[in-house]
Formats: C-alpha cells, sequence, structure tokens
C-alpha cells in the first residue's frame, strides 16, 4: 500500500466557493497512485469542503446565498461574539458541511463527475490563508 500526503494553501478573499480541483488532480498526478482513494481534510473550524457544480457560477451564487439565509450574521441569542459577527455563522455553516470529503481514485485520477469540482467553501468575511490536506492511500 502507498501513501502520499501533501498540504495545500488555499488563499481566501473572503466568503465564498473556492475551486481546487486541478490543484487536486496535480497532487494525484504526482503520488503514483493508480487505485486509490483521495482524502480531502480542511484543518480549520470557519470554511468548509464541498464537491459541486463547476460548470456555471450561479450554482455558487445560490449555494452561498443559501447559508446566508439559513445561518444568517446577526442571530442575537448566540454566545461566542468576540471574533466578530461572521465568526459563530462560520461555525454553525462549518459543522452543517464537511471537514473532510473521500474521492475515489481510478487510473492514476480522482474520478469526478462532469460538472463535479472540489471546493473550499469560506464562511469568513475577511481574507485567509486556509491549509487542506491531501492524503492519498492506494496501490501504483
Amino acid at each position: 500500500m502507498h501513501q502520499f500526503v501533501e498540504t495545500l494553501t488555499i488563499p481566501t478573499r473572503g466568503q465564498g466557493l473556492y475551486e481546487f480541483t486541478a490543484k487536486a488532480r496535480d497532487v494525484v498526478g504526482r503520488a503514483g497512485v493508480g487505485t486509490g482513494l483521495l482524502t480531502a481534510f480542511c484543518r480549520h473550524t470557519s470554511c468548509s469542503l464541498l464537491i459541486g457544480e463547476n460548470a456555471d457560477p450561479d450554482v455558487q451564487t445560490d449555494m452561498q446565498g443559501y447559508f446566508e439565509r439559513l445561518v444568517p450574521e446577526g442571530m442575537d441569542w448566540l454566545v461566542h461574539t468576540a471574533e466578530g459577527p461572521d465568526d459563530m455563522p462560520a461555525h454553525l455553516r462549518t459543522a452543517l458541511t464537511q471537514t473532510s470529503i473521500g474521492i475515489p481514485v481510478v487510473g492514476g485520477a480522482p474520478v469526478f463527475g462532469t460538472w463535479q469540482g472540489l471546493f473550499l467553501f469560506e464562511h469568513r468575511r475577511r481574507p485567509h490563508r486556509r491549509e487542506i490536506v491531501l492524503h492519498l492511500l492506494g496501490e501504483p
């Protein structure tokens, strides 16, 4: 069994979806694994990961709008407010999504569907440098 680990740093400009499908494909290509599993893990509590459509940017706009309505800022009952009005909503949005995604690898490449992309979902308003750990396990 072969293992490969690489950490990606993804700079964000604030709330939104940041695609890193090409970077994940590149890591898998360099890892020398033909068949296996790529796990993407987000090392943060106020952003998350998702697989979503990467063809029409309206999907990303609607996704972000949905979460803004589902978990809005300004909920006066929140206790954790020391880091700003967007912090606790960001933690809640992260809890509703995921911080780890498994993607099968076949033929030396991740098997994304035609319109699927791998995204970092930034839930904070200010820019950050986010780390995503990619762990690949499989056979050559």
